[in-house]
């Protein structure tokens, strides 16, 4: 059965109605509804033209946008040309892109040269925040740069924070005014000078300490130190024949005196005691020598007697002179291995605080095993006893003449430099900018700088940070940590 049709309008005619009256109420019906939609299309355009008219009237932008003053204001997005340009150029584009910085705590050092906001550096802080593990310094820059005044600067500002500075080996006196300035205490050793050192003093004591415990720690420290001594004037390791000879002469030294003293040890390695071996002499003869040279040769006068001398644990800085025995490379290492072992104790004190370590002049005494043995362990041991050790010197290459590719010593220095996450570069020669950048992995521009630095400006490579910093000093620092006092009088008398 089909379904029924579907009308636009229903018509209802009378029953009885002729069938042209239906056809003619269908048709006008139609008719209404055709009407009625024309009507609303005509209403429909007429909205769109009177929209379409709005339109028209209405004033806008140029697509290509206006011109003179108005111009650049554009209905569609502004779009420029790609531009390249080195790094150089575009720091001058955007000025204010610099390194966030260090943080306010710790010792102001001076200006960053990229921010031009202050630079503060203090190794114990950095190390508390995570942001170094070892606290170590490097320290490098040619004659006349500003590095030692950086130097000075550093551990004398670091004094008002309760920290303690030692100068183990200071060759040129430069340190010596400072000590004074600072309340501390100076150390003047060398041929014809009244003072002496015993090297075999038990130095200083840390507190924890039982008795057993301290006289092994002096005897070690004891027999250590005259091994050193017999190696850095031998110039060659001891056998073991030597150094059973030590320890027997030591041995009998120390029972024989309650503060043994040098020449008992020689005469002890000559002459042994009666009930030893009689082949003892033989075995400590070249020792005994050795050693005759501190006591009674050209090196006399020095360790040949009880200490003049104390070493003051508790003073601000301390501060070995050795500028009388500069020129002389055998006597200054064998005063900067007494000294080491002196200031050991101190230094290996967990109760002592935070203390400064300064090697200056360091190319001189990474020349001797001995000594590079020494410094070696105190970098690897700065963190527990809270040391930071500084090690300056003019360039990095000097570390190539400690001794040959692959040697040991050669090994010991290039683990100084490893083992210090603070690397202060100041100017350097041309000859230097491949060395020094492939030792510190500088990048190209970092190594350019090194050319332009001025006096006093440095590269600071914190771990993989890196800062421009001009150091700053007080008139009345700059007077005291002059290192070039003598040619400043020089040229006034010239000029005079």
């Amino acid at each position: 059965m089909n379904a029924p049709r579907l009308h636009t309008a229903v018509l209802v005619s009378p029953p009885g109605e002729r069938r042209r009256l239906r056809k003619a109420r269908r048709r006008a019906a139609t008719r209404i509804i055709q009407a009625g939609r024309a009507a609303r299309r005509e209403e429909a355009r007429a909205k769109l033209e009177a929209e379409r008219a709005e339109r028209r009237d209405t004033v806008l932008l140029p697509a290509a946008g206006e011109r003179r003053p108005a111009a650049l204001r554009t209905p569609t997005r502004f779009r420029l040309p790609r531009h390249q340009d080195t790094s150089a150029t575009w720091a001058g584009a955007y000025p204010f892109l610099a390194e966030g910085g260090l943080g306010a705590d710790g010792v102001l050092v001076g200006q960053d040269l990229y921010s031009g906001s202050s630079f503060v550096y203090d190794p114990w802080v950095l190390y508390a925040r995570g942001l170094i593990t070892a606290p170590n310094i490097v320290l490098a820059g040619i004659v006349g740069a500003g590095k030692s005044s950086l130097a000075k600067s550093l551990y004398v500002r670091s004094i008002a924070f309760g920290r303690r500075v030692y100068v183990p080996c200071d060759p040129k006196g430069e340190h010596t005014a400072v000590a004074h300035a600072v309340g501390g205490t100076v150390i003047t050793l060398g041929p014809g000078l009244p003072h002496r050192l015993n090297p075999l003093d038990e130095g200083h004591r840390p507190v924890a300490l039982s008795d057993v415990e301290w006289l092994a720690e002096v005897t070690s420290r004891r027999r250590d130190l005259i091994g050193a001594l017999a190696e850095t004037i031998l110039g060659r390791p001891l056998s073991p024949l030597e150094h059973t000879a030590i320890d027997v002469a030591l041995l009998d030294a120390v029972h024989s005196s309650t503060a043994p003293v040098l020449p008992l040890i020689v005469d002890r390695l000559l002459s042994p005691s009666s009930g030893t071996d009689p082949r003892l002499p033989d075995d400590g003869r070249l020792v005994g020598h050795a050693l005759r040279r501190l006591v009674a040769g050209d090196l006399a006068g020095m360790f040949d007697g009880p200490s003049t001398v104390r070493f003051d644990a508790t003073a601000p800085m301390v501060s070995l002179d050795l500028s009388r025995v500069s020129e002389n490379s055998t006597a200054l290492s064998l005063l900067m291995t007494c000294a080491s072992a002196w200031m050991e104790g101190a230094l290996m004190d967990p109760d002592g605080g935070q203390r400064w370590v300064v090697y200056d002049e360091a190319w001189r005494l990474m020349g001797h095993p001995a000594l590079l043995r020494r410094m070696d362990a105190h970098w690897r041991l700065a963190r527990y006893f809270g040391i930071a050790n500084m090690l300056i010197f003019h360039k990095l290459s000097d570390l190539d003449n400690v001794g040959d590719l692959g040697s040991a010593n050669r090994a010991l220095a290039s683990s100084l430099l490893a083992n210090a996450e603070t690397r202060i570069i100041y100017r350097q020669e041309t000859d230097q900018l491949g060395p020094t950048a492939e030792a510190l992995g500088l990048n190209r521009t970092e190594a350019e700088l090194l050319l332009q630095l001025g006096v006093g400006q440095g590269l600071w490579r914190i771990r993989d940070r890196s800062f421009l910093v001009q150091a700053m000093l007080h008139a009345d620092e700059a007077e005291l940590y002059s290192t070039s006092a003598r040619m400043g009088d020089a040229e006034a008398e010239r000029t005079a």
